[in-house]
């Protein structure tokens, strides 16, 4: 079965305690095991303010997964959450399109610099020394941002 990349992020009411909140998270973990799916990463951020009121509500607890699994899963998931009590919202994003889409624009832009480079009688890859030292291998500054240390 084809696995795809999912962001799952859900609200619980403001009051939720802790142990509520570890609660949910352990109903979504027995779910993604149960069903075959891998769980990459679960960041809780905390009680945040709501960008609206739901309800009466105008904070939450916010937590992020970010799932590996089938759509089956998923529906399962989403199923499960729109009968929880103490959840405000909650919302499915399949990011697996959006990291190849930024993957590929970022070799395209690694080629790219590395052709003007060539084309300038320069190596095609920065040299220790050279300049600083960028992650992704950009060399322009084309977006137009200033460093704030330069």
């Amino acid at each position: 079965m084809n696995d795809r990349k999912y962001e799952l992020v859900y609200v619980m009411k403001p009051e939720a305690s802790e142990a509520e909140v570890a609660e949910m998270q352990a109903q979504v973990e027995a779910i993604i095991a149960r069903l075959g799916g891998t769980l990459e990463k679960t960041d809780a951020w905390g009680r945040r303010k709501l960008a609206y009121d739901i309800g009466n509500h105008k904070e939450g607890f916010y937590v992020l997964h970010v799932i590996a699994g089938s759509g089956e899963l998923m529906k399962e998931i989403d199923r499960r959450l729109r009968n929880t009590e103490g959840l405000l919202r909650h919302l499915v994003v399949r990011i697996d399109e959006s990291d190849r889409r930024a993957e590929r624009s970022k070799t395209i832009r690694v080629e790219d610099s590395r052709r003007r480079r060539v084309a300038r009688g320069l190596p095609p890859d920065r040299q220790p020394g050279e300049g600083p030292q960028q992650a992704d291998g950009d060399d322009d500054d084309r977006d137009g941002y200033e460093s704030p240390e330069a």
